[in-house]
């Protein structure tokens, strides 16, 4: 036998010892329910994880094209137009179609492709000028959300290009995750940034959108049924991006992403929450969830704990977690998340007095840095 191929052998085996222990550190941490997990490589902002009725987990969030050799060149791309070409002198990586993996377990992934395309989407047919005034290179998608309900798949996302505030709301003819679609909200969902779904217990699905408004959705999802409503914490605003709304011991949970200087891309990219007996309100004060969950997906698991996805989002690579939770962070946006999919324990628990009190059980996610501006109790 070669030396190549000794050395082929070794290599190989390896990578298959590094990828077993990997999968049992994954599956002893996932077990133990109190640090973070890094689940899946890959450039990602915003990842959404969905547990369907089929027992698989949905992946999904703003992407690049699928085989974007800048995932490998410039794996701290920020995925915003303006920002990087400030910081680095080109474009955003983020592409136009919503790409899609499942897992069983949170820790394998299978890719399900791309099953939707701004180029087939509500704007592409009504206003196809648009998106030929610029190249597909220049078309971004962010931000989708997937459900699948009644034996169909429903999409939100928002875009900035090639329509400004062109977001969809499509839906599947059928099973077939990749459509066709129909888009009964039409023109409704112009100019809903970072738009999300909440289904209530008496069956009314709403929109939220912005941080936030809301409003309930007509049956079919053919429109909005009421003029929207601006819902905040009784003290200030939740954040700017990033809002879903999850129902717990039978209160009304709004989540919010914010900076923690309260100044644009300056400190951690935290995420925020606020409670109310009535989805549209009045909420109580912001409390804190964690530092780094920001636009982070709260979901429970198949054994019913709950967790927080989170990913990188900074004007620099990811710092060190050494004594994290003492560094002031506010010169610029920086994070301790590296590039690809994270998921975060949360402690989840209904309080005496029937509040809820919601924390990221990891300590180097679970307290505000020094340069938070709100101080919390």
């Amino acid at each position: 036998m070669s030396i190549k191929k000794v050395v082929q052998l070794v290599i190989m085996g390896s990578a298959l010892v590094f990828a077993s222990c990997s999968k049992q550190s994954k599956e002893a941490a996932f077990k133990a329910h109190d640090k973070a997990i890094f689940l899946k490589e890959g450039w990602i902002r915003d990842p959404y994880i969905y547990l369907d009725h089929d027992g698989y987990y949905y992946l999904t969030g703003t992407t690049p094209l699928p085989h974007d050799p800048r995932e490998e060149t410039e794996p701290y791309n920020t995925g915003l137009d303006a920002a990087n070409m400030e910081l680095f002198g080109k474009p955003s990586i983020v592409g136009h179609k919503i790409r899609v993996w499942r897992s069983e377990d949170l820790l394998e992934w299978e890719s399900l492709g791309e099953p939707f395309d701004l180029a087939e989407g509500y704007w592409a047919q009504k206003m196809p000028d648009k998106l030929n005034e610029k190249p597909a290179s220049d078309w971004r998608l962010w931000a989708p959300e997937l459900y699948h309900v009644a034996g169909k798949w429903i999409y939100v996302h928002t875009s900035p290009d090639p329509v400004q505030g062109g977001a969809n709301l499509a839906i599947s003819e059928g099973e077939d995750m990749a459509g066709p679609f129909s888009f009964p909200m039409g023109d409704d969902m112009r100019n809903k940034h970072d738009p999300s779904l909440f289904k209530d217990d008496d069956g009314t699905w709403y929109l939220l959108w912005g941080n936030t408004f809301i409003a309930p959705i007509k049956p079919g999802f053919t429109g909005l049924a009421a003029e929207p409503k601006r819902i905040d914490p009784s003290d200030r605003v939740i954040g700017h991006e990033g809002a879903t709304i999850r129902k717990i011991g039978g209160k009304y949970v709004h989540f919010g992403t914010a900076w923690s200087t309260d100044k644009m891309r300056k400190g951690s990219y935290n995420l925020y929450y606020c409670t109310a007996d009535n989805i549209t309100g009045p909420y109580g004060p912001r409390k804190f969830v964690g530092r780094f969950l920001g636009h982070g997906t709260p979901f429970q698991d198949k054994a019913g704990r709950w967790w927080c996805t989170a990913f990188y989002n900074g004007n620099v690579p990811p710092v060190s977690k050494e004594g994290i939770q003492e560094v002031d962070l506010g010169e610029t946006a920086q994070t301790i998340n590296e590039q690809g999919t994270t998921i975060v324990p949360l402690e989840v628990k209904v309080l005496d007095d029937g509040e809820i009190y919601i924390r990221a059980l990891d300590p180097d996610y679970a307290l505000p840095g020094p340069d938070e501006a709100q101080q919390f109790e």
